[in-house]
């Protein structure tokens, strides 16, 4: 009798248990790269994003959402929901030619979903974090499928970084053939049809778009006045004529209606199999625009490599209609360190974390539960922000903002960041400077070396394949 009432009660938890976790959201995190503040339809650009503007109108514009200056800190640090300054990845990103890959002792975020019932975790598109050792690939990183690229800045067409092929499924060298914007999308679109229904899954969808190489399908640059007998934009960045247009900012719109496109795609998947509202969909770019690369900020200061506004206010929106009320605003400050710990309430891992987050569980802001969050956000170079104030230090780790001195700017009524007033506010400059003084003193165990070294002689392995390195 006892022996059959302790094996009752143990299925009737298990039943629990995956009841339990069939009804945690699935979640897609969307990353355009090089993405301007201002070049979506929702802030008045003239670009065509018109699925990006229906994400906005049903979910929740996160009106001031930052992230690091250059890509590669901004993916580790949404990934492990710490400043990634801490594994030393911060004022540059990981070129083809570096042994260098996120510590491999961080937890990032598809470990913790897997604890929370989440089978399938793909990552879809650019990686970026390390290509060098197997340790650093997806795989080995808590996701369960890969599809896509190590490096940044490949060609859209071949496929090719560094003269060599770039594109793989898992382990695997992929020959698939296609714009990489439209093959990310079509994996994306497989794998939400594959996933749906077993449990939750977890797809981090990482287009290259709108990064260089300025590269568009022909139909695309025809809806912005292409006209093939007129000159191609100038080569002097080395771009081939596959998919330049007459310019640059031509070429650049016609990659962002593109990736508009795919989204699109897979927001109608998610519609067409009725679970589109118990899943967290989350856009966002992982840095302003490039200069001269025709992206534009709606009218912040700076743009990439710059802690000024418009290098690191992205565009962000979230839709979850199962878990809070769309069509609104939030002004709150959060950024890609928010991610980990929000998407880990939500997916109810109690579980404490390895290592301190630094990110901020910014759900009951997304529910409306609580208006604001006191907190300070660092950016990485010397400069921190909140909800009402700006600091921005002189700093030699910023020297393409060409900051002479410390700064503070009021962000409520100066968000051009124009005017100085640390004079007027001596506590509030110093209490700031204080608490940047110390992010900036953070001493990792390795940092990765300056973009430029190594460089020279370099020659890509064969297909980018892993196994050509030596094992960690």
């Amino acid at each position: 009798m006892i022996l059959f009432f302790y094996c009752g009660s143990g299925s009737n938890e298990k039943e629990k248990d995956s009841e339990e976790i069939k009804s945690r959201p699935n979640i897609i995190v969307i990353m355009a790269d090089d993405l301007g503040n201002g070049d979506v339809g929702y802030h008045g650009n003239e670009i065509k994003t018109p699925n990006i503007d229906k994400l906005s109108k049903e979910g929740v514009i996160l009106n001031r959402f930052y992230v690091t200056p250059v890509c590669s800190p901004t993916r580790a640090g949404l990934l492990t929901g710490r400043y990634p300054n801490r594994f030393g990845l911060r004022e540059t990103v990981i070129p083809p030619w570096r042994d260098f890959g996120v510590d491999t002792t961080e937890v990032f975020l598809p470990e913790i979903l897997a604890e929370a019932g989440y089978k399938n975790r793909a990552a879809l598109g650019k990686w970026h974090l390390g290509h060098s050792r197997k340790a650093y690939h997806p795989l080995n990183r808590g996701f369960t499928h890969f599809y896509g690229h190590y490096n940044g800045a490949i060609d859209y067409f071949t496929h090719k970084r560094e003269g060599e092929l770039d594109w793989h499924s898992d382990f695997e060298t992929s020959y698939d053939e296609g714009y990489a914007t439209d093959l990310i999308t079509e994996e994306a679109v497989e794998s939400i049809q594959d996933y749906s229904g077993d449990s939750p899954f977890f797809l981090y969808v990482t287009y290259n778009a709108p990064h260089s190489p300025l590269q568009a399908k022909k139909e695309d640059l025809l809806e912005y006045g292409f006209e093939e007998d007129k000159p191609l934009f100038s080569n002097e960045n080395g771009y081939g004529e596959m998919g330049r247009g007459n310019t640059r900012r031509q070429t650049y719109s016609a990659m962002v209606s593109s990736m508009d496109k795919g989204i699109g795609e897979i927001m109608n998947t998610l519609k067409n199999l009725k679970i589109e509202d118990n899943t967290l969909v989350l856009f966002l770019s992982d840095n302003g625009p490039a200069p001269n690369e025709g992206g534009t900020t709606a009218g912040l200061r700076g743009h990439k490599f710059h802690e000024w506004e418009g290098g690191v206010r992205v565009p962000a929106l979230v839709k979850w209609p199962d878990g809070f009320e769309g069509g609104k605003e939030v002004n709150q400050v959060m950024g890609y360190i928010d991610v980990l710990p929000t998407l880990k309430e939500i997916a109810g891992v109690k579980t404490k974390s390895k290592k301190t987050l630094d990110g901020v569980n910014m759900l009951p802001v997304l529910k409306g539960e609580r208006q604001s969050v006191e907190r300070n956000f660092y950016l990485g170079y010397g400069a921190i922000v909140n909800n009402n104030w700006k600091l921005v230090k002189k700093n030699s780790r910023n020297s393409w903002m060409k900051v002479k001195e410390n700064m503070l700017f009021n962000m409520e009524e100066d968000p051009g960041e124009t005017t100085d007033i640390k004079e007027e506010h001596p506590a509030i400059f110093k209490e700031l400077k204080e608490i940047v003084d110390n992010y900036d003193a953070i001493k990792p165990k390795q940092k990765v070396p300056s973009y430029q070294e190594g460089k020279k002689g370099f020659k890509a392995p064969k297909e980018w394949k892993i196994e050509d390195y030596p094992e960690q």
